[in-house]
C-alpha cells in the first residue's frame, strides 16, 4: 500500500487494517513478518533482477523497467472518466445522518447509531451509499439501522477500483499470470 492509502485507513476514530478493515490497535511489531520479508527472495518484474523483498520497494522506485511494467498494467485497465461523474473526496469517514457528528468509519457509524439513534424512525440518507459513484445522495432509507447492518458489513474500497474496467482487468490479470513467474 502507498502512504496516502495507509493514512486514510488511520484517519477514522478507530483505525482499520488496509486489507481486511478490522480495527487496528497498538501493539508489538510483527517480528516474524519482518524476518520473512528480510529472507524471502523475489524477482523484479521489470528487469528480472533477484533481491530480497525488503529491498524491492527501493529497487522499484529506481527501476525504469519496473515502472514501465506497472504503467502497462494501469493503462490496460483504466477507463476514461465519465463526463457526469460526481466528485467523491472521502469514502473512509462519514458523518452521522442523525446528529451530524463527523469522522466515523463504517463500523464506528454503526456503533454510534446503535448506541444513540436506534429508536429514531426518521428517514435519512445513508452517507456511505451517497459517497459511492452509483449512490443516490437523495435516497432516504426507510430503516437506516437495518440498512447499515445488512449493507455495510465491509468497505467497498477494499474490493472495488472505481476507475478500472472489470473485464479488461480480468483479461490483464490472466495474461500476466501466464507471462509472469
Amino acid at each position: 500500500f502507498c502512504t496516502p492509502c495507509l493514512q486514510e485507513c488511520l484517519k477514522p476514530k478507530k483505525p482499520v487494517c488496509a486489507v481486511c478493515r478490522s480495527t487496528l490497535s497498538s501493539g508489538s511489531r510483527a517480528l516474524d513478518l519482518e524476518k520473512q520479508i528480510e529472507t524471502t527472495e523475489t524477482t523484479c518484474n521489470g528487469c528480472n533482477k533477484k533481491m530480497y523483498l525488503s529491498k524491492m520497494r527501493s529497487h522499484a522506485a529506481s527501476c525504469s523497467k519496473y515502472q514501465n511494467y506497472i504503467m502497462e498494467g494501469v493503462k490496460a485497465v483504466t477507463k476514461e472518466p465519465l463526463h457526469n461523474t460526481r466528485n467523491f473526496p472521502n469514502r473512509f469517514t462519514f458523518p452521522c445522518p442523525y446528529c451530524s457528528e463527523k469522522n466515523f468509519d463504517q463500523e464506528g457509524l454503526v456503533e454510534h447509531c446503535k448506541a444513540l439513534h436506534s429508536m429514531d424512525a426518521k428517514q435519512v440518507v445513508c452517507p456511505i451509499c451517497a459517497s459511492m459513484p452509483w449512490g443516490d445522495p437523495n435516497y432516504r432509507s426507510a430503516n437506516f439501522m437495518e440498512h447499515l447492518q445488512r449493507r455495510h458489513r465491509f468497505s467497498y474500497d477494499t474490493f472495488v477500483d472505481y476507475d478500472a474496467d472489470e473485464d479488461d482487468m480480468m483479461a490483464q490479470v490472466l495474461m500476466r499470470s501466464l507471462r509472469d513467474k
